[in-house]
């Protein structure tokens, strides 16, 4: 019993002295930063001693949804349909937690860490992944190229891959403050892959390429997996105090993998928990509820646009995304096509409470041959109580076109309503 109060005692005495000092270039996990992108370039000086702060997150789900199909019946192998859909009704979904730590480890060297305490898909703890970022190369000689470095950050670990801008508003685990809605895009661009990743920043001008490995699952052994490229550029700029412009293009290129996890990466699962999915099938493997993969599995290159603009109040975001690519049986390369429009208006005091709506869709070829379009409409809003605690509602919408009947997404779809609360801190 007593290395428990110990334990509890030095994390107590690690957020003290993390409510003492204040971490730079840190995106806050908070009110304060939602509509923070790459994390802004800082160059003021800090201490040089090592400097600990303990955070989490916390997300709890009521879910009223419901969810219907057309598809033939399909044997399961023990008499059962492989096409019969989970009886969903009204109530709690599992609650999600993280916990992160990031550390100053000297002036202009930060490390980050992200555990999952409780997810959809692992009830079990376990990392996300880490990094370090160099912001300044102080530790070499105080001024070391500090002309260059007053623009450049250097990113390296297991970390989550800086593909397009919706992965910044997305929720991540237990991490959904940032995210006005409950569920993510259709197609969630995610991943995390060991790699590293340079920024350049200037003037509202942002410039990042990034090498990886191309690998989720992390190992020694030989194989066909080739490193994935990315890049990105933008312009994001205040432009007075009631507008802001940002506009990014991003690439994501594999030349050749074992299987490529860019719209598979989270381990973490879907918010709408187990729609359109098999009663017969494992639970454990279904945590993808209403995501789309185009199962590009061997080779793959993708392409996203967001704009970003907010005047005042009003807020719009955007997506435009191109993906080409195949599985190992396949010769030629299919396409997919995604769009994501939201529009938000943030009032009230600080703006505490927003109203607002997403559409997504995507259209694309899938292995077998289908031709499939799903389309999801989102409707909601949310209160910020504190800057630490958010509330929201939404009403989803979701449809399935172009699946055959022998697939459990033919003539699917589903709808309903989601309330989430978040802490994070």
């Amino acid at each position: 019993m007593k290395k428990y109060f110990l334990i509890i005692a030095v994390l107590l005495g690690l957020t003290t002295l993390g409510q003492a000092q204040e971490l730079r270039n840190f995106r806050t996990y908070d009110k304060n930063g939602v509509n923070v992108f790459e994390t802004p370039k800082d160059t003021t000086s800090s201490s040089n001693e090592v400097h600990v702060k303990i955070g989490g997150a916390f997300a709890l789900q009521f879910q009223a949804i419901d969810h219907e199909n057309n598809a033939n019946f399909v044997d399961n192998g023990n008499g059962g349909n492989a096409n019969q859909l989970y009886a969903i009704g009204n109530n709690f979904n599992l609650a999600t937690a993280n916990l992160d730590l990031d550390v100053r480890l000297y002036d202009g060297i930060n490390l980050h860490l992200r555990t999952y305490l409780s997810s959809r898909h692992h009830p079990e703890p376990y990392v996300k992944g880490g990094y370090i970022t160099i912001d300044k190369l102080d530790f070499i000689e105080e001024g070391f190229l500090k002309n260059v470095m007053d623009k450049v950050t250097l990113k390296f670990g297991h970390m989550e891959n800086n593909y397009g801008d919706a992965h910044f508003r997305r929720s991540d685990n237990a991490l959904a403050i940032y995210n006005p809605f409950v569920g993510n895009y259709l197609m969630d661009a995610f991943t995390t892959e060991v790699g590293a990743e340079v920024y350049y920043q200037h003037n509202g001008l942002l410039a990042m390429v990034g090498v990886t490995n191309g690998k989720l699952n992390q190992t020694a052994f030989k194989g066909t997996t080739s490193p994935s490229t990315i890049l990105k550029l933008g312009y994001d700029k205040q432009i007075d105090a009631d507008l802001r412009l940002r506009l990014t293009g991003s690439m994501y290129h594999t030349a050749h993998s074992a299987r490529t996890y860019l719209y598979s990466g989270d381990r973490t699962g879907s918010r709408y928990y187990f729609v359109m999915e098999n009663s017969a099938a494992s639970s454990s493997a279904q945590y993808a509820s209403g995501r789309i993969n185009p199962g590009f599995n061997n080779e793959m290159t993708a392409f996203m646009i967001n704009p970003f603009i907010k005047y005042k109040g009003l807020e719009f975001f955007g997506l435009i995304e191109t993906v080409s690519g195949k599985t190992n049986a396949e010769t030629d390369n299919r396409n997919a096509f995604q769009l994501g429009t939201e529009l938000l208006y943030r009032f009230g005091s600080n703006e505490n409470f927003y109203v607002g709506g997403r559409y997504n869709s995507v259209s694309t070829e899938l292995a077998n041959g289908d031709d499939v379009d799903v389309t999801r409409f989102n409707l909601g809003g949310g209160y910020f109580m504190t800057k630490n605690i958010l509330v929201k509602l939404e009403y989803v919408n979701q449809k399935y076109d172009g699946y055959n009947q022998n697939s459990i997404l033919h003539d699917g779809k589903f709808n309903g309503f989601v309330a989430e609360a978040v802490i994070a801190f």
